[in-house]
């Protein structure tokens, strides 16, 4: 199996918005798609890390830890679902080892989610 080590600039979103950038949501999916899309097939059990670089704007003072990570992570796996781990059996259930992380980050132009998959065997 390969190893990925994969950087895509863009905000992170996580669920639909009712206000804002409405449409923020579906561009983030469409943007993990196509920057993942000649990434390597996963075929086999993976550990993933992912770093979510989050703006300033994303730690409101209502959410001052920023979005869920679980949320994030829904719609960032559902993306990798039709690229890296499309010809996986279960798809992302090939994970197993997961390590997430949020961090703040100065600006919209610094932030996205920086990735690994690793091998691993089982």
């Amino acid at each position: 199996m390969s190893y990925i080590n994969h950087k895509i600039l863009g905000v992170p979103y996580s669920r639909l918005k009712s206000r804002g950038n409405k449409d923020g949501p579906k561009l983030w999916s469409k943007l993990i798609i196509k920057k993942t899309m000649d990434l390597p097939k996963i075929k086999e059990a993976c550990a993933l890390k992912v770093t979510f670089l989050l703006p300033a704007n994303k730690y409101p003072t209502d959410f001052p830890y920023g979005p869920d990570l679980d949320n994030l992570l829904k719609r960032f796996l559902d993306g990798l679902n039709k690229t890296i781990f499309s010809e996986t059996k279960g798809k992302d259930s090939c994970i197993v080892l997961l390590n997430v992380m949020k961090t703040k980050v100065k600006s919209d132009d610094e932030a996205g989610v920086h990735f690994e998959v690793l091998p691993v065997s089982i």
